[in-house]
């Protein structure tokens, strides 16, 4: 069987929805297999916070408060583990948003290129996505909806699901 090329996800999780959300945690699956996991301490300003987010994913207001690294040390270490490369999401407009709110905040610029995963799937893909991640993450035991979680989640969604296709 041909190998099915891996591509690098990145996911986002964030204080709520919406103009005034902020990053609080991001999360990267390398199409090499390594995998980057960081939460964001929010900037001076960043005050907005959902209370449904929060039951979500998880993570407290005073959870990046105490563990979250400070922007611009995260934006230089996605740097230097992404290189001059392409990432894809599942959720572009709101990652976008995001990832520019945490590079403005460090006046840095990404080195990477974000993309949509709908890009590289074809229209088979799209068909099975749904049942597929729900068959992958059950297989992998996935139960967290944290950011390195969803982002390996979703890039064994992507090889899965061409392999599938690919076999049939």
């Amino acid at each position: 069987m041909e190998h099915v090329q891996c591509p690098s996800i990145v996911d986002i999780e964030a204080s709520g929805f919406g103009e005034e959300s902020y990053p609080i945690e991001i999360g990267i699956a390398k199409d090499s297999g390594e995998r980057y996991c960081a939460l964001i301490k929010p900037d001076q300003g960043w005050v907005y916070w959902s209370g449904p987010a929060e039951t979500i994913h998880g993570i407290t207001r005073e959870m990046i408060e105490l563990r979250g690294r400070p922007t611009h040390q995260i934006c230089e270490e996605l740097n230097d583990f992404l290189g001059e490369t392409n990432v894809f999401t599942d959720a572009l407009a709101h990652d976008q948003a995001w990832l520019y709110k945490l590079f403005s905040s460090a006046k840095l610029q990404p080195s990477f290129h974000l993309r949509a995963i709908e890009f590289i799937m074809s229209e088979e893909q799209f068909k099975i996505w749904d049942d597929m991640k729900s068959h992958v993450a059950q297989q992998l035991q996935i139960v967290r909806h944290r950011a390195s979680s969803d982002a390996f989640l979703i890039q064994q969604t992507f090889i899965q699901s061409k392999m599938r296709l690919r076999s049939h």
